[in-house]
Formats: structure tokens, C-alpha cells, sequence
């Protein structure tokens, strides 16, 4: 039987990718080329950045794209074994003297968060910021996930 490595995060990474449709489907996407002028973003139309969560050995990396967005403007919480990444993303994309073609990068606020396993201190996290990349690493966060036991069924006498 192969031993293959099984990944913890792989239902996460669905439910993730099912509330993202779930987001852009109903009224498509926030911004002037939608007809929505004007309407203000709340959390659930914030725009969320684009993350890799992966395994180094014993560690947890998580990697959050965050380009255009000042270190200054990014807050990293954690709180009750909650990791939170939020901030902000500044400028003036509704320039008066500017004729959008296409827009696709959003502005303003977002925050991620993700569960870590219990015990995580706030010592045992650390950031690294380049080239827009936020790269965290939670040492000692990776999940160990034991290989599957076979048990066996005993037949009665």
C-alpha cells in the first residue's frame, strides 16, 4: 500500500475556494465595471489576498501576497490559537482624471485568519516582509497527522 502524505488543510483549502465562488457569484464583483457605483465595501466584498499555507518540516509557513501594501499597513494577531492577518491597502483608485479599461486590484481593508493548533505562543511566530510576499512562520505548527492503522476485525467464536 502506498504511504501517501496526507494533507491537513485540504478541506480548509476547499471551503475557502467554495465561499470565494460563493462571494463572486451572486452580484459578480464590486467596482464600476459591475454597476456599482459608489456602494461601499464591507467585509464580506473586502478583498481578501491571495495564500499559500505549507509544511517545512516541524514548521508552518504561510505565505500572503500582498503587493502594493506597506509593511506599515499590516497588522499579524494572535489570539485564543487564532492567527489574523489584516491591513490595508492605500491609494485613490477612483481618480476623477483616470478611464478604467479593466480593474481588477482591490483597495482598503482585508484580514485573514486561520486556526493553528493549541499551544501556539506569540514567540513562536515570525514575519519576514519582500517584495510584497508576507512570509509567517509558526514553528512547531505543522499538523502531525499520523499514517491510517488498519484495524482488525475479529470474527466471533
Amino acid at each position: 500500500m502506498d504511504k501517501e502524505r496526507r494533507n491537513p488543510f485540504h478541506g480548509l483549502v476547499d471551503s475557502i475556494s467554495e465561499w470565494n465562488r460563493m462571494r463572486e457569484v451572486g452580484s459578480g464583483r464590486i467596482g464600476p465595471e459591475a454597476g456599482h457605483e459608489g456602494r461601499r465595501r464591507t467585509y464580506a466584498t473586502a478583498w481578501v489576498p491571495s495564500t499559500d499555507v505549507v509544511a517545512r518540516g516541524r514548521d508552518l509557513v504561510i505565505r500572503v501576497s500582498l503587493s502594493g501594501v506597506s509593511p506599515e499597513d499590516v497588522e499579524i494577531t494572535l489570539s485564543s490559537d487564532v492567527l489574523t492577518v489584516s491591513g490595508e491597502r492605500r491609494g485613490d483608485p477612483d481618480d476623477q482624471d483616470e478611464t478604467f479599461y479593466v480593474r481588477e486590484r482591490y483597495y482598503g481593508v482585508f484580514m485573514r485568519s486561520w486556526t493553528l493548533p493549541a499551544g501556539i505562543r506569540a514567540d513562536d511566530v515570525s514575519a519576514d516582509f519582500e517584495n510584497g510576499l508576507l512570509e509567517i512562520t509558526v514553528k512547531g505548527g505543522a499538523a502531525d497527522v499520523p499514517e491510517p492503522r488498519r484495524i482488525e476485525i475479529k470474527r466471533r467464536p
